[in-house]
């Protein structure tokens, strides 16, 4: 899988993340403080991971910051993504089932490596629901900002 990752700062767990990512097999491309040259604000390169993913050059893209929550809400606003902010892999499973978040936030300060893997593990192994109210509730959000789907 092509994994877009972005970060703001250049922290441990932003270059722990891209390790993991690349040790479980998947093309992962980086952007922001990651990627030298690139701008490293994180609503400029939290925007160019979401846009990897909707047009899709990437399957899917994590996008951190501090807190996440800036990452998280630039990247939403890139028609077609569903980005989730994620504290724990209960909610990243979470995402991944219930809402078919296709982006996942993360928060540099509070994500440590024990909690990043199972966060990923949570993540990856999430698949879509099938259930008919989940569908109708995902191209809702894909009509509110007119990507469809």
């Amino acid at each position: 899988m092509r994994i877009s990752v972005s970060s703001d700062m250049d922290k441990p767990v932003a270059r722990l993340l891209v390790a993991e990512l690349r040790d479980r097999g998947h093309d992962v491309v980086t952007h922001g403080a990651l990627s030298p040259g690139d701008d490293p604000q994180w609503a400029a390169c939290s925007e160019a991971a979401a846009r990897e993913v909707a047009t899709g050059t990437a399957d899917q893209a994590v996008v951190c910051c501090w807190t996440g929550t800036g990452a998280s809400i630039a990247a939403n606003k890139v028609p077609g993504v569903r980005a989730a902010l994620c504290t724990d892999a209960y909610t990243a499973g979470g995402a991944r089932r219930w809402n078919d978040a296709n982006v996942l936030a993360l928060s540099l300060r509070l994500t440590s490596e024990p909690l990043l893997k199972e966060i990923l593990d949570a993540w990856f192994t999430g698949e879509p629901s099938g259930d008919a109210e989940v569908g109708e509730n995902v191209a809702r959000v894909g009509r509110l900002d007119g990507s469809g789907r």
